[in-house]
């Protein structure tokens, strides 16, 4: 692995490709921060896919497409004397000080949850008026209702043990279930809602990480289901007009592979 002074010298490198394609690229000359806001996410998205599936080289490669993003940006910032690099990095090197006083002060902490709680109760003293202040409104909603969970119990606000919760889990399906029985659409959603809440909330005492579970079914159930389609088609036969029996054939053995 490179030492430090290599590592500077390719963080260098990319800032001078950064300034070059600045002046240079007809492209990247008429890029704004809104206009690079969604190829960010859309990096973001890329960089988890590869994590799941533990592709690391992957990794690497989105990493450096997410590192370049960071320097886009600042360097925008920089041509409207608003920041620069320099001042994205002091920015963060100053909140990780400030928020590590066990490591950087005289705090004592026993485990990673005192550590937490430091964290979101040091936020608070910065001028936070409240701890959810952190979570950005444009979050998936089963990553939000994570962080929203993680947060609220980072001050106290939380169950005491993991039985509590799985009970609150069956307390909302029993209303799900009862909201069904009326055919109130509306009072069915918002039940929903709290059962997948709830769900989520469980998933953190179980130390699940929820999208990262659905999303390995969503790519599990895509497997499958792609294996299925390529034997239909090896009989030379539409999905649409096989039997479930059939198709079901196929399914099970795609779960043994």
């Amino acid at each position: 692995m490179s030492d430090k002074a290599a590592q500077l010298k390719a963080f260098e490198r990319l800032l001078t490709i950064m300034d070059e394609l600045r002046e240079q690229c007809p492209w990247d000359k008429k890029q704004t921060m809104e206009s690079l806001r969604h190829l960010t996410i859309e990096e973001v998205y890329e960089l988890g896919d590869a994590i799941l599936d533990n592709d690391l080289d992957e990794v690497k490669k989105e990493l450096g497409d997410v590192l370049l993003h960071i320097v886009f940006y600042s360097k925008i910032g920089s041509e409207t004397n608003d920041f620069d690099i320099a001042d994205v990095c002091n920015s963060i090197c100053d909140k990780l000080i400030s928020r590590h006083p066990h490591i950087y002060g005289d705090v004592v902490v026993k485990d990673e949850e005192d550590v937490k709680r430091n964290w979101e109760q040091l936020k608070l003293k910065e001028g936070k008026s409240s701890v959810l202040e952190g979570v950005p409104k444009s979050l998936p909603a089963v990553v939000k209702a994570s962080r929203i969970q993680e947060k609220v119990a980072g001050v106290g606000f939380d169950w005491e043990h993991p039985e509590q919760v799985f009970e609150k889990v069956e307390e909302e399906i029993a209303e799900l279930k009862a909201e069904i029985l009326k055919g109130d659409q509306d009072a069915i959603e918002s039940e929903f809602g709290d059962v997948m809440f709830s769900m989520i909330n469980y998933a953190r005492f179980l130390k699940v990480n929820p999208e990262n579970a659905l999303e390995r079914t969503n790519k599990k159930f895509i497997k499958r289901f792609q294996y299925l389609e390529s034997k239909a088609k090896d009989l030379d036969k539409s999905l649409k007009d096989m039997t479930l029996s059939e198709m079901d054939i196929f399914w099970e053995e795609a779960k043994l592979l």
